[in-house]
């Protein structure tokens, strides 16, 4: 490897924090090496937080390093309390299954799993028939109570009630990271940043059960130069499934993120070379314009494929040009009023947002600016443009 793999993704932005890090640096520069990122299957997609963890594993799976992506069948019957003020709903097995299935086909995109180059394995194989008072004389007789309570995943959870549910969890992903050593060979995980005590317990459990190496790695959440997470929108999160949120919302997300955070974005959410990025948005005018088309472009093309990343580009130019035949359409209802068409096509979340917009001055139809957040649409007027502020234009086709 002409540049260890850490070094990579640390030039990159990926590496949060790390523990042993000389070793793992000096082992991941000898051999290949087994490493393993869990995702617990809570929808029946993977949305925008997903993204960094599927590309630092197609970085190290291009450097000749073998992913195990650890689908939680098991934990999700319990529920992450993590970066939660409250408790996870519980989900059924049947639920759980089907989003696994979900996943495997969007993680495709990022992952080669042919001849076993990375392998998918779900917790629930090995969980779900544990005999409880043997795991608690292995695995619980090794952890600290007094050391648990000091994580940074429990204290936020305290003040309103830590469940014993939620408590089992973290020693039920360090059981994971020590069965996936044992059966794999699997010697390091990634996660999160906010999976840091959890990833660290696994790592530790290895050491003090099997005395040997074990290494964990988290990576930066995905946020604002402000501090805020990205990935919400008005509707919600951003997934990365097509009929969650459409490849044209997608595309425009990134389109229209701030100046400050299109540099991380490129080196995070995209293969494009350092050379080539800092090409990109070295100008801090408006030619980061150019740059934050090329992004949404490239991450578009990376999650729904080029034609669709083509056709939405096309799309996209063609509502700032006028175009209307290539403009994105919406077909909506029998409608009566704008409000009922900014709701009804999803340029507005809600009744109420779609009032704020109008009164802000922010929406037209065709080229009159609407005045009155009651405005009716005119009889016989069923094909127009609906403009909301200068970014957003999309035909709307009245059925």
């Amino acid at each position: 490897m002409a540049n260890n793999i850490i070094e990579v993704l640390r030039e990159r932005g990926f590496v949060k924090q790390t523990v042993y890090e000389e070793e793992l640096i000096k082992m991941l520069g000898e051999k290949s090496c087994t490493f393993y990122v869990g995702f617990d299957p809570t929808a029946d997609s993977l949305h925008i937080g997903h993204y960094i963890p599927l590309m630092a594993m197609a970085h190290m799976q291009r450097a000749g390093h073998r992913p195990i992506v650890l689908i939680g069948g098991g934990t999700a019957m319990v529920g992450d309390p993590s970066g939660r003020s409250d408790m996870r709903s519980m989900m059924t097995k049947e639920t759980i299954d089907h989003n696994i299935e979900c996943f495997k086909k969007q993680m495709a995109r990022f992952l080669d799993f042919s001849e076993g180059k990375a392998i998918i394995v779900n917790n629930a194989d090995w969980l779900l028939n544990l005999n409880y008072v043997d795991f608690l004389r292995e695995i619980g007789s090794t952890f600290s109570v007094n050391k648990m309570l000091t994580a940074e995943c429990f204290k936020q959870r305290l003040e309103k009630g830590l469940s014993f549910l939620e408590f089992n969890y973290m020693l039920m992903q360090a059981y994971d990271f020590l069965v996936l050593f044992r059966e794999y060979a699997c010697d390091l995980e990634f996660g999160g940043d906010d999976q840091w005590n959890n990833i660290l317990a696994g790592a530790d459990l290895i050491r003090r059960k099997e005395q040997k190496p074990s290494f964990a790695m988290t990576f930066p959440l995905l946020t604002t130069s402000d501090g805020i997470k990205m990935g919400k929108t008005q509707k919600g999160a951003l997934w990365l499934d097509a009929t969650k949120t459409t490849p044209y919302d997608f595309y425009q997300y990134w389109r229209n993120i701030e100046d400050e955070s299109v540099n991380k974005c490129f080196k995070l959410l995209t293969f494009l070379p350092l050379e080539e990025i800092e090409e990109l948005t070295k100008y801090q005018d408006e030619r980061m314009n150019k740059a934050k088309i090329r992004l949404a472009y490239e991450i578009t093309t990376l999650i729904h494929g080029k034609a669709i990343a083509d056709e939405v580009q096309a799309q996209v130019e063609a509502a700032f040009s006028g175009d209307v035949n290539q403009m994105p359409v919406k077909e909506v209802p029998g409608v009566s009023s704008v409000i009922d068409v900014l709701v009804a096509s999803g340029i507005a979340a809600s009744r109420g947002e779609a009032r704020r917009l109008i009164e802000g001055g922010g929406v037209s139809v065709d080229d009159r600016k609407i005045e009155k957040f009651d405005e009716l649409i005119p009889d016989g007027l069923n094909d127009f443009i609906l403009h909301k502020g200068k970014k957003t234009h999309v035909r709307i086709i009245v059925k």
